[in-house]
């Protein structure tokens, strides 16, 4: 396989030519990581399409707030790809009343991912085969955790039994869904 600065820098541009970022980085020991910033996020479907014909394999999706999404006020995901044991991790920001492609069609394990990212945080996902919710009661409404936790609390550890009750009882009092 190509080397991924190959891979990202020259043909990548088939995929989304000149509407993306990338940074690249290689460690001691020769592993490169790769990070594209997707400037549209209708180039995600060519970008993934491109990326299986590489034959990458996609290793999770992270759905998560960064500052500069707070100020612009759009959702921030970032998908990681495995390419011959390098990684590029590809990036799309979208308004909240917005929708981003599902991936599912083209990797079966984004199906998870993708509905977690759903239930959590209301994300639509254009083209998901099964938009079914995965585990959050339907009483609770859409986006529990852009509701009822502020993302500090999530990401302090606090995922705990307690942070559940909190969900639930915030749910309960009939805020906003």
């Amino acid at each position: 396989m190509k080397d991924l600065r190959i891979i990202v820098a020259e043909e990548l541009k088939t995929a989304a030519p000149d509407r993306h970022k990338v940074e690249f980085r290689t460690d001691v020991k020769g592993v490169t990581t790769a990070w594209c910033v997707l400037d549209d996020k209708e180039d995600l479907l060519p970008v993934a399409r491109f990326l299986v014909e590489r034959q990458a394999r996609l290793s999770t999706i992270t759905a998560y707030s960064t500052e500069k999404a707070k100020r612009t006020g759009n959702f921030e995901i970032a998908y990681h790809f495995d390419l011959d044991g390098d990684t590029l991790t590809v990036t799309v920001h979208f308004p909240p009343d917005g929708e981003v492609d599902s991936l599912t069609s083209l990797f079966a394990n984004a199906d998870w991912p993708e509905r977690e990212m759903a239930e959590l945080y209301g994300i639509r996902l254009k083209g998901h085969p099964n938009p079914e919710r995965l585990f959050i009661d339907p009483s609770l409404g859409e986006a529990v955790f852009d509701q009822y936790i502020p993302y500090s609390t999530m990401v302090n550890a606090a995922t705990t039994k307690g942070l559940w009750e909190k969900v639930i009882a915030r749910g309960k009092e009939g805020l906003p869904s």
